[in-house]
């Protein structure tokens, strides 16, 4: 992904900066270059970054610092803050609410991907208990309804639209009335791809929104067209009320950097980026946690979030109790396994934990981590269940991994590489003992208030022991992007990691 490729240019900025003896102007100078470097390859504005660099400056004056500061973390913070401004429109976007019926119109250009988005959107709204339904409004598009009809159907998602009708604002009106009488709180419709110069189009797409009259109006841009994305979404948002963007296509383009610091140049707030072909490559936009984890620094609140979502409430006091004991079984492994598969792209989830850099898992080694998870549950299917509980190693002999294989048509050499992660995983297991998690929502809380003292409520006693106690947590947090931490977090990188 070529975000990674930015983050990964960063990051490595910064560290060869925290890697200098002294901080000097030379060493500040040479890694704000390395930035500049990496924005503009991103292509993003010139005078965005002079202006970036020129800010960053004028902050950190290291001469006016006096001696007992920490310039690295004055200069990171520095970075994180204008990146974060770079980014930020500084105005919210509407939000549905769960109940009440929002209707959603997607605009944009032709080819951006609007209709998978509108697909996309509609099925992550569904995974968190909204009643999504998509409207076909398309009737310039030749295959337009297959394709929402195709998408909405896999996703089992309701929808509307019609063969025969070729009047886009008669079909909008009668497939929001429609979706309002079944009750449905989020009425997603789908309009004719433009360009800013057609004016007939744009004359329909204003039709279509006075007659549906839209809670909100989200434009739908590829990344691809890079700084040209100021004048298309100033052009969408002349001719009707733009209320958010989503940008699309960011795992395949250099210019996805430009595409996103140009939007919120026109003050549109970007609600969610697309980064995949597949459903749940999608992802919501938040600055702070964006740009935290471009840097390498994590997302926290986002990471707790996700392991809420995909382990149901009735099943987390009870893996949480198997983690403060350190058992670890098969069965625990299969369920985990289960569960990081819905969590969505492994990249995507994994980026969220500090010292970890999307770039350390190319899209390539995504597929095959998540191809080998896949074939490890498999064989696990082909286990009885005295197997399944047992924490006894020793209790697979030979002639049960012979079964395991031919029950599941794998290699018996592949069903050694599944007991060996088990036991990797075991050992790693027992060291959590004495872990305290916290409860859904307290995380949010405790990532913004995060010090050494809270993160020490957390970690068992033997980690905060191996990182160096109290002292040791405190440096650590201070340079929250150190590879130490994923170390300290045990090891989980290496859970899907080809080469050990």
């Amino acid at each position: 992904m070529v975000l990674a490729q930015l983050g990964g240019s960063i990051s490595r900025a910064l560290q060869q900066m925290s890697n200098a003896t002294i901080i000097d102007e030379k060493v500040l100078s040479e890694c704000l270059n390395e930035i500049s470097r990496a924005l503009l390859q991103a292509d993003v504005q010139f005078k965005m970054v002079r202006d970036m660099q020129s800010n960053i400056k004028r902050i950190v004056n290291l001469d006016d610092l006096a001696a007992g500061h920490n310039k690295r973390r004055i200069i990171q913070q520095a970075i994180f803050n204008e990146l974060c401004k770079m980014l930020d429109p500084g105005k919210p976007s509407f939000t549905p609410k769960k109940g009440k019926t929002s209707v959603i119109m997607f605009v944009g250009l032709q080819g951006s991907g609007k209709t998978t988005t509108c697909t996309k959107y509609a099925y992550y709204h569904q995974k968190k208990g909204w009643k999504p339904a998509l409207v076909c409004a398309d009737t310039f598009r030749a295959g337009a309804f297959d394709q929402l009809k195709q998408n909405a159907t896999k996703a089992k998602i309701p929808f509307y639209g019609s063969y025969t009708e070729s009047d886009p604002v008669k079909i909008a009106v009668e497939g929001v009335d429609r979706f309002k009488q079944e009750n449905c709180d989020l009425i997603i419709v789908d309009t004719s791809g433009r360009h800013k110069q057609e004016a007939a189009l744009f004359e329909e797409m204003r039709q279509v929104s006075e007659a549906t009259k839209p809670d909100l109006v989200i434009f739908v841009m590829d990344s691809s067209i890079g700084q040209a994305a100021f004048d298309q979404a100033q052009a969408f948002k002349q001719s009707v009320a733009v209320g958010a963007v989503i940008v699309t296509k960011m795992d395949g383009h250099a210019k996805g950097g430009g595409a996103l610091s140009a939007v919120a140049a026109t003050k549109s707030p970007v609600i969610f980026i697309g980064t995949g072909e597949h459903m749940d490559e999608f992802e919501v936009f938040d600055v702070k946690p964006f740009v935290s984890r471009l840097l390498g620094m994590g997302d926290w609140s986002g990471f707790m979030d996700k392991i809420h979502e995909v382990v149901p409430t009735d099943q987390q006091p009870e893996l949480l109790q198997k983690l403060s004991e350190g058992s670890f079984t098969l069965r625990l492994m299969y369920e985990q396994f289960q569960n990081i598969l819905k969590m969505g792209p492994i990249g995507q989830v994994f980026s969220m934990l500090p010292g970890f850099s999307a770039e350390l898992m190319p899209k390539g080694h995504e597929k095959e981590s998540q191809a080998k998870i896949k074939r490890y549950i498999h064989m696990m299917d082909s286990m009885t269940n005295a197997e399944l509980d047992s924490t006894n190693p020793k209790l697979m002999n030979e002639s049960r991994i012979m079964r395991i294989a031919r029950g599941s048509g794998r290699p018996v050499r592949d069903v050694m590489d599944m007991f060996e992660e088990y036991k990797r995983l075991a050992k790693i297991w027992s060291k959590m003992k004495g872990l305290k998690i916290p409860k859904k929502g307290e995380m949010s809380a405790l990532s913004r208030n995060m010090n050494a003292q809270h993160m020490s409520k957390v970690l068992p006693p033997q980690m905060l022991k191996q990182i160096g106690g109290m002292g040791g947590l405190q440096s650590l947090m201070k340079q929250m992007g150190s590879k130490d931490m994923m170390g300290g977090m045990g090891g989980l990188g290496g859970m899907f990691g080809g080469d050990r």
